[in-house]
């Protein structure tokens, strides 16, 4: 994958260990697009994998995709995920979904933050997208 030419990626600045699939610092210029919390709810608001962190994974970054494109965008334009886990044991599919669609070469910021819960009590994990496409015509 060739990287965005209007984002810079710092997977470890001097002095900072490297991450684990992020990179510590990132930054653009262009048009800044907040992505809500993802959930893994289906189009009509049906939740997806209960119980199955790898399943609920998938569907969060589907809905992510979805997203990202009704802005013009895609995965290449993020900046930072943070991903909230009711159980740090979900992190390894959290990082095999995102590892599907994200350069590892250029990896976009990340947090990961433990909660006690989400807004319904079947959804594992909660994520959330900052991206930057280049300045240029609004995407209809």
């Amino acid at each position: 994958m060739t990287p965005p030419t209007h984002l810079t990626h710092v997977r470890a600045p001097e002095g900072i260990a490297p991450g684990d699939g992020h990179s510590h610092v990132v930054w653009g210029s262009g048009r800044f697009i907040a992505i809500s919390g993802q959930t893994a709810l289906d189009e009509a608001g049906r939740p997806v994998g209960a119980g199955d962190p790898a399943a609920q994974a998938g569907q969060i970054f589907a809905n992510l995709a979805r997203c990202l494109a009704a802005a013009g965008a895609g995965f290449d334009d993020v900046i930072k995920l943070t991903y909230y886990v009711t159980d740090a044991a979900h992190l390894p599919a959290v990082r095999a979904a995102r590892d599907a669609v994200i350069d590892p070469a250029h990896p976009p910021a990340g947090s990961a933050v433990r909660v006690t819960a989400l807004a319904r009590p079947e959804l594992l994990l909660e994520i959330e997208a900052f991206a930057v496409l280049p300045e240029g015509p609004r995407p209809l």
